[in-house]
Protein backbone atom coordinates (compact mmCIF):
# COMPACT_ATOMS: atom_id res chain seq x y z
CA UNK A 1 0.00 0.00 0.00
CA UNK A 2 1.42 3.48 -1.18
CA UNK A 3 1.00 6.36 1.63
CA UNK A 4 1.07 8.49 -1.98
CA UNK A 5 -0.36 8.32 -5.52
CA UNK A 6 2.75 10.83 -6.51
CA UNK A 7 6.06 12.14 -5.35
CA UNK A 8 7.48 15.10 -7.25
CA UNK A 9 11.15 15.68 -6.67
CA UNK A 10 12.03 19.12 -7.98
CA UNK A 11 12.27 22.42 -8.02
CA UNK A 12 10.79 25.22 -6.14
CA UNK A 13 10.77 29.11 -7.72
CA UNK A 14 9.28 32.55 -7.05
CA UNK A 15 8.48 33.70 -10.06
CA UNK A 16 9.14 37.81 -10.55
CA UNK A 17 7.29 39.14 -13.30
CA UNK A 18 7.53 42.29 -15.16
CA UNK A 19 5.61 43.79 -17.63
CA UNK A 20 7.34 45.86 -20.38
CA UNK A 21 6.64 47.43 -23.63
CA UNK A 22 9.65 45.72 -25.26
CA UNK A 23 12.78 43.89 -23.54
CA UNK A 24 15.93 46.52 -23.25
CA UNK A 25 18.66 46.85 -24.81
CA UNK A 26 22.40 46.34 -23.40
CA UNK A 27 22.65 49.17 -21.25
CA UNK A 28 19.14 50.40 -21.75
CA UNK A 29 16.86 50.90 -18.79
CA UNK A 30 12.93 50.34 -19.54
CA UNK A 31 10.13 51.34 -17.08
CA UNK A 32 7.58 48.08 -16.64
CA UNK A 33 4.45 47.39 -14.13
CA UNK A 34 4.26 46.66 -11.08
CA UNK A 35 6.12 43.60 -9.75
CA UNK A 36 3.73 40.61 -9.51
CA UNK A 37 5.28 37.30 -7.56
CA UNK A 38 3.85 34.09 -7.87
CA UNK A 39 4.72 30.59 -6.97
CA UNK A 40 6.63 28.90 -9.53
CA UNK A 41 9.43 25.91 -10.58
CA UNK A 42 8.66 23.01 -12.05
CA UNK A 43 8.53 20.98 -9.09
CA UNK A 44 6.22 23.05 -7.17
CA UNK A 45 3.98 23.24 -9.93
CA UNK A 46 3.62 19.69 -10.87
CA UNK A 47 2.87 19.07 -7.16
CA UNK A 48 -0.03 21.49 -6.70
CA UNK A 49 -1.37 20.32 -10.36
CA UNK A 50 -1.08 16.79 -9.27
CA UNK A 51 -2.87 18.06 -5.69
CA UNK A 52 -5.92 19.47 -6.93
CA UNK A 53 -6.79 16.59 -9.70
CA UNK A 54 -7.00 14.79 -5.95
CA UNK A 55 -4.04 12.59 -6.35
CA UNK A 56 -2.31 11.85 -2.64
CA UNK A 57 1.25 14.31 -3.49
CA UNK A 58 4.14 14.83 -1.55
CA UNK A 59 7.21 17.51 -2.56
CA UNK A 60 10.82 16.78 -2.28
CA UNK A 61 12.95 20.27 -2.67
CA UNK A 62 14.88 22.87 -1.07
CA UNK A 63 14.09 26.48 -0.36
CA UNK A 64 15.38 29.13 1.32
CA UNK A 65 14.53 30.27 4.45
CA UNK A 66 12.88 33.30 3.66
CA UNK A 67 9.80 35.05 2.55
CA UNK A 68 9.93 33.60 -0.73
CA UNK A 69 10.19 30.12 0.73
CA UNK A 70 7.15 30.45 2.89
CA UNK A 71 5.14 31.81 -0.42
CA UNK A 72 5.83 28.23 -1.73
CA UNK A 73 5.77 26.26 1.85
CA UNK A 74 1.87 28.24 1.59
CA UNK A 75 1.02 27.48 -2.05
CA UNK A 76 1.69 23.93 -1.32
CA UNK A 77 0.02 23.05 1.69
CA UNK A 78 -3.58 25.12 0.33
CA UNK A 79 -3.45 23.01 -2.79
CA UNK A 80 -3.24 19.97 -0.05
CA UNK A 81 0.26 18.86 -1.26
CA UNK A 82 2.76 16.98 1.77
CA UNK A 83 5.32 19.28 2.55
CA UNK A 84 7.21 16.76 4.89
CA UNK A 85 9.88 16.44 2.02
CA UNK A 86 10.63 20.03 1.41
CA UNK A 87 13.78 20.96 3.24
CA UNK A 88 14.71 24.51 4.01
CA UNK A 89 18.01 26.34 4.28
CA UNK A 90 21.07 26.41 2.69
CA UNK A 91 20.78 28.81 0.35
CA UNK A 92 18.08 31.55 -1.06
CA UNK A 93 14.49 30.64 -2.64
CA UNK A 94 15.42 29.75 -6.34
CA UNK A 95 14.31 32.76 -8.27
CA UNK A 96 12.60 33.31 -11.66
CA UNK A 97 12.95 37.19 -13.13
CA UNK A 98 10.81 37.56 -15.75
CA UNK A 99 9.80 40.20 -18.19
CA UNK A 100 6.73 39.81 -20.35
CA UNK A 101 6.21 42.28 -23.43
CA UNK A 102 2.46 43.12 -25.12
CA UNK A 103 2.52 40.54 -27.29
CA UNK A 104 2.97 37.49 -24.19
CA UNK A 105 6.42 36.79 -25.53
CA UNK A 106 9.01 36.33 -22.24
CA UNK A 107 12.55 36.52 -21.39
CA UNK A 108 13.52 34.35 -18.37
CA UNK A 109 16.65 34.49 -16.16
CA UNK A 110 16.60 31.85 -13.09
CA UNK A 111 18.79 32.14 -10.09
CA UNK A 112 18.40 28.31 -8.65
CA UNK A 113 19.70 29.10 -4.98
CA UNK A 114 18.18 26.76 -2.92
CA UNK A 115 17.32 24.22 -6.09
CA UNK A 116 21.11 23.66 -6.93
CA UNK A 117 21.43 22.39 -3.34
CA UNK A 118 19.03 19.33 -3.54
CA UNK A 119 21.51 16.82 -3.22
CA UNK A 120 21.93 12.90 -3.82
CA UNK A 121 21.92 12.70 -0.13
CA UNK A 122 18.89 14.89 0.36
CA UNK A 123 17.35 11.67 -1.62
CA UNK A 124 19.18 9.16 0.00
CA UNK A 125 17.49 10.90 3.71
CA UNK A 126 14.19 10.50 2.03
CA UNK A 127 14.16 6.74 0.77
CA UNK A 128 11.27 6.41 2.94
CA UNK A 129 9.35 8.91 0.85
CA UNK A 130 10.33 7.45 -2.66
CA UNK A 131 9.40 4.04 -1.53
CA UNK A 132 5.86 5.11 0.14
CA UNK A 133 5.16 6.44 -3.45
CA UNK A 134 3.11 4.91 -6.33
CA UNK A 135 4.77 7.03 -8.51
CA UNK A 136 7.80 9.53 -8.77
CA UNK A 137 8.32 12.26 -11.21
CA UNK A 138 11.13 14.63 -11.64
CA UNK A 139 12.46 17.41 -13.88
CA UNK A 140 16.04 18.97 -14.76
CA UNK A 141 15.59 22.01 -12.58
CA UNK A 142 17.64 20.36 -9.93
CA UNK A 143 21.30 18.56 -10.22
CA UNK A 144 21.18 16.12 -12.83
CA UNK A 145 22.91 13.62 -9.90
CA UNK A 146 20.14 14.04 -7.57
CA UNK A 147 17.57 12.43 -10.35
CA UNK A 148 20.17 10.04 -11.10
CA UNK A 149 19.91 9.05 -7.19
CA UNK A 150 16.29 8.91 -7.23
CA UNK A 151 16.43 6.74 -9.95
CA UNK A 152 18.54 4.51 -7.34
CA UNK A 153 16.37 5.02 -4.63
CA UNK A 154 12.65 4.06 -6.64
CA UNK A 155 10.21 1.40 -4.99
CA UNK A 156 10.95 -1.92 -7.19
CA UNK A 157 7.16 -1.54 -8.38
CA UNK A 158 6.81 1.98 -8.56
CA UNK A 159 7.00 4.19 -12.04
CA UNK A 160 9.14 7.05 -12.87
CA UNK A 161 7.83 9.95 -15.03
CA UNK A 162 10.65 12.76 -16.65
CA UNK A 163 10.62 15.61 -18.15
CA UNK A 164 13.84 16.56 -18.86
CA UNK A 165 13.54 20.53 -18.67
CA UNK A 166 15.74 22.39 -19.14
CA UNK A 167 17.05 19.88 -21.01
CA UNK A 168 20.50 17.92 -21.74
CA UNK A 169 21.50 14.63 -22.61
CA UNK A 170 21.04 11.72 -20.25
CA UNK A 171 22.74 9.25 -19.04
CA UNK A 172 21.56 5.76 -19.55
CA UNK A 173 20.65 4.91 -16.09
CA UNK A 174 18.31 7.61 -16.15
CA UNK A 175 16.80 6.90 -19.65
CA UNK A 176 15.87 3.13 -18.84
CA UNK A 177 14.07 4.30 -15.79
CA UNK A 178 11.87 6.43 -17.43
CA UNK A 179 8.02 5.16 -18.05
CA UNK A 180 7.61 7.22 -19.80
CA UNK A 181 9.96 10.45 -20.86
CA UNK A 182 8.00 13.33 -21.52
CA UNK A 183 9.49 15.73 -24.02
CA UNK A 184 8.19 18.67 -26.34
CA UNK A 185 10.52 18.79 -29.86
CA UNK A 186 13.26 21.00 -28.69
CA UNK A 187 13.42 18.56 -25.77
CA UNK A 188 13.94 15.66 -28.09
CA UNK A 189 16.00 16.97 -29.98
CA UNK A 190 18.79 17.73 -27.79
CA UNK A 191 18.06 14.22 -26.22
CA UNK A 192 18.58 12.66 -29.64
CA UNK A 193 21.23 15.02 -31.00
CA UNK A 194 20.32 17.33 -33.34
CA UNK A 195 22.20 15.10 -35.97
CA UNK A 196 20.43 12.17 -35.16
CA UNK A 197 17.47 14.07 -34.48
CA UNK A 198 17.48 15.28 -37.88
CA UNK A 199 18.04 11.61 -39.77
CA UNK A 200 15.01 10.28 -37.61
CA UNK A 201 12.78 13.28 -38.01
CA UNK A 202 12.27 12.30 -42.17
CA UNK A 203 10.35 15.19 -43.09
CA UNK A 204 9.10 16.01 -39.75
CA UNK A 205 7.17 13.22 -38.42
CA UNK A 206 7.43 13.49 -34.76
CA UNK A 207 6.79 9.52 -34.57
CA UNK A 208 10.13 8.76 -36.28
CA UNK A 209 12.19 10.49 -33.49
CA UNK A 210 9.40 9.17 -31.00
CA UNK A 211 10.56 5.88 -31.85
CA UNK A 212 13.98 7.43 -32.27
CA UNK A 213 14.18 8.10 -27.97
CA UNK A 214 12.50 4.64 -27.20
CA UNK A 215 15.71 3.14 -28.60
CA UNK A 216 17.58 4.65 -26.27
CA UNK A 217 16.10 2.91 -23.39
CA UNK A 218 12.93 4.50 -21.94
CA UNK A 219 10.21 1.87 -21.40
CA UNK A 220 7.94 4.79 -22.62
CA UNK A 221 7.92 8.33 -24.23
CA UNK A 222 5.09 10.94 -24.87
CA UNK A 223 5.92 13.93 -27.49
CA UNK A 224 3.84 16.86 -26.82
CA UNK A 225 2.96 18.71 -29.70
CA UNK A 226 0.85 21.88 -28.55
CA UNK A 227 -2.15 22.79 -30.90
CA UNK A 228 -1.40 19.51 -32.24
CA UNK A 229 -2.01 17.07 -29.18
CA UNK A 230 0.44 14.65 -28.52
CA UNK A 231 2.02 11.27 -29.46
CA UNK A 232 2.54 8.60 -26.86
CA UNK A 233 4.77 5.44 -28.13
CA UNK A 234 5.81 2.19 -26.35
CA UNK A 235 6.70 -1.32 -27.61
CA UNK A 236 2.94 -1.68 -28.52
CA UNK A 237 3.13 0.81 -30.89
CA UNK A 238 2.85 4.88 -31.60
CA UNK A 239 -0.17 6.48 -31.20
CA UNK A 240 -1.74 10.38 -31.87
CA UNK A 241 -3.48 12.02 -28.40
CA UNK A 242 -5.65 14.71 -30.08
CA UNK A 243 -6.02 17.96 -28.61
CA UNK A 244 -8.47 19.63 -26.77
CA UNK A 245 -9.11 22.71 -28.66
CA UNK A 246 -9.64 25.92 -26.31
CA UNK A 247 -9.32 29.78 -26.70
CA UNK A 248 -6.13 29.81 -24.40
CA UNK A 249 -5.24 32.58 -22.44
CA UNK A 250 -1.66 31.94 -20.91
CA UNK A 251 0.12 28.69 -21.65
CA UNK A 252 2.38 29.31 -18.32
CA UNK A 253 2.60 26.00 -16.68
CA UNK A 254 0.80 24.00 -18.86
CA UNK A 255 3.30 21.66 -19.69
CA UNK A 256 3.61 20.98 -15.63
CA UNK A 257 0.31 20.03 -15.70
CA UNK A 258 0.23 17.95 -18.27
CA UNK A 259 2.82 16.24 -16.63
CA UNK A 260 1.41 16.12 -13.00
CA UNK A 261 -1.96 14.84 -14.42
CA UNK A 262 -0.63 12.03 -16.79
CA UNK A 263 1.90 10.48 -13.76
CA UNK A 264 -1.45 10.47 -11.29
CA UNK A 265 -3.78 8.40 -14.03
CA UNK A 266 -0.97 6.00 -15.06
CA UNK A 267 0.01 5.21 -11.21
CA UNK A 268 -4.07 5.18 -11.34
CA UNK A 269 -4.08 2.18 -13.95
CA UNK A 270 -5.15 4.31 -17.11
CA UNK A 271 -3.32 3.12 -19.76
CA UNK A 272 -0.42 5.44 -21.95
CA UNK A 273 -3.10 6.63 -24.42
CA UNK A 274 -6.08 7.07 -21.76
CA UNK A 275 -3.59 9.40 -19.33
CA UNK A 276 -2.31 11.65 -22.18
CA UNK A 277 -5.54 12.38 -23.53
CA UNK A 278 -6.73 13.09 -19.79
CA UNK A 279 -3.57 15.08 -19.13
CA UNK A 280 -4.17 17.32 -22.15
CA UNK A 281 -7.60 17.97 -20.86
CA UNK A 282 -6.31 19.41 -17.98
CA UNK A 283 -3.61 21.46 -19.90
CA UNK A 284 -6.68 22.48 -22.22
CA UNK A 285 -8.27 24.40 -18.95
CA UNK A 286 -5.12 25.42 -17.63
CA UNK A 287 -4.26 27.41 -20.57
CA UNK A 288 -7.87 29.11 -20.66
CA UNK A 289 -6.56 30.98 -17.76
CA UNK A 290 -3.51 32.99 -15.83
CA UNK A 291 -0.55 32.14 -14.44
CA UNK A 292 0.54 28.92 -13.54
CA UNK A 293 -0.62 27.55 -9.91
CA UNK A 294 -3.64 29.49 -10.12
CA UNK A 295 -4.54 28.14 -13.47
CA UNK A 296 -4.57 24.73 -12.81
CA UNK A 297 -7.90 22.60 -12.48
CA UNK A 298 -9.45 20.73 -10.05
CA UNK A 299 -10.63 17.11 -11.15
CA UNK A 300 -14.56 18.26 -11.81
CA UNK A 301 -13.57 21.60 -13.81
CA UNK A 302 -11.88 18.77 -15.63
CA UNK A 303 -14.95 16.68 -15.90
CA UNK A 304 -17.05 19.64 -16.92
CA UNK A 305 -14.60 20.04 -20.04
Amino acid sequence: MYDYDLLVVGSANADLVIGVERRPAAGETVLGSDLAVHPGGKGANQAVAAARLGARTALLARIGDDAYGRLLLESQRAAGVDTVGVLVGGAPTGIALITVDPSGDNSIVVSPGANGRLTPDDVRAAAGLCHASRVVSAQLEIPLETVVEVVRNLAPDSRFVLNPSPPRPLPAEVLAACDPLIVNEHEAKVILGETEAGDAEAGDRPEDWARALLAKGPKSVVVTLGAAGALVASAEGVERVAAVKVDAVDTTGAGDSFTAALAWKLGAGSSLAEAAAYAARVGAVAVTRRGAQESFPTASEVDAL
